[in-house]
């Protein structure tokens, strides 16, 4: 597995996000394949990362799970 300097990226939290410092997550959008995702609260911890058309699939499924929601 190849590793993926990090250290100089962007970081943005995510709309779906507590944003009373709850469960906060963190995303980079600074990467064409693939995309970074933390924990706001543990900046230096650990990172998960997918890959662009994954994460872009997990993201219109939460969003069209929440519009059938209703929420």
């Amino acid at each position: 597995m190849r590793s993926i300097d990090l250290s100089a990226v962007s970081w943005r939290k995510s709309s779906y996000s507590n944003q009373d410092g709850g469960a906060c997550l963190e995303v980079c959008d600074d990467l064409d394949a693939v995309v970074p995702v933390r924990d706001s609260k543990v900046p230096h911890g650990p990172v998960l990362v997918f890959p662009a058309g994954g994460w872009a699939s997990f993201v219109t499924a939460v969003t069209d799970d929440r519009l059938s929601d209703g929420r």
